[in-house]
């Protein structure tokens, strides 16, 4: 992918709450367009990266050194309001249980208005019009009764792939997933991840996917980042990485985790 516009780049980046370090020296960049995977076990400060460039590492949590950049801006240097024009407009991050950050007595179509038109001004017709057509695009049938349902009377894999959905209603340039499919039995999964992969062909979005399920990166991923304990052990494009690791931790890692096969 040489001459495609980078877009966010890590450049040895350590992460400490307090003064507990827990990422260390981290280096990598996410091109327009391409898929990012970074797996490794629980703990490995994997989500960490991701909430570095959100500004979500929450109370005592801060980049400690190096810098993170997106479009040439040190996201740590911006501030509140800076950050707040980014965040979902151009920078959208998914969580692992999408549904737990929808209130569960308003209707999923008021609370994406009300996302929406924290950015843009626009009637809820023009929103409903819209979103309707983005939930189409997007294989989710019957996006009126979606809107209109509370919460609660939507499926976990339903609402996590709403919630993909959603991220995408600003066309931002990139998604951030953090561990999108780990709380979602396998048919869900699949759904989930032939969503973000539509994204990308549809939107051009370029996406890093946090995860611990090597299966999910070898369906997606151009390039893989592997960590343990806050530090890069392995990276490079997807399938060397996966076929031919060459660090013993990456191997492990390979061996133990279900595969979900490219095409499946």
């Amino acid at each position: 992918m040489n001459g495609v516009e980078e877009l966010l780049r890590y450049d040895r980046v350590s992460v400490g709450y307090g003064s507990i370090p827990v990422v260390h020296d981290v280096s990598f960049a996410l091109r327009a367009g391409e898929i990012l995977g970074i797996v490794g076990a629980s703990g490995s400060g994997k989500s960490t990266l991701l909430k570095a460039a959100m500004g979500l590492l929450g109370p005592g949590g801060a980049v400690s050194s190096g810098e993170l950049r997106y479009k040439g801006q040190n996201l740590p240097d911006l501030s509140e309001e800076e950050m707040r024009r980014i965040s979902g407009a151009e920078l959208a991050m998914i969580f692992q249980d999408t549904g737990a950050s929808f209130c569960p007595i308003r209707t999923v179509g008021a609370q994406l208005y009300e996302a929406v038109s924290a950015h843009e001004a626009l009637s809820e017709a023009e929103f409903r019009e819209t979103t309707t057509a983005l939930l189409q695009k997007l294989r989710l049938d019957d996006a009126a009764r979606i809107l209109e349902s509370y919460p609660f009377e939507l499926s976990g894999g339903m609402m996590q792939r709403v919630g993909i959905a959603a991220a995408m209603l600003l066309n931002p340039s990139v998604l951030l997933a953090d561990e999108p499919t780990s709380a979602l039995d396998v048919s869900a999964q699949k759904r989930a991840v032939e969503e973000m992969l539509l994204i990308r062909e549809l939107c051009h979005t370029a996406i890093i996917i946090v995860t611990h399920n090597i299966g999910v990166v070898r369906r997606m991923a151009d390039r893989v980042v592997v960590m343990k304990e806050g530090r890069v052990v392995e990276s490079g494009d997807a399938l060397d990485v996966l076929e031919r690791p060459t660090q013993a931790y990456t191997k492990k890692l390979m061996a133990a985790v279900p595969k979900l096969r490219r095409g499946a």
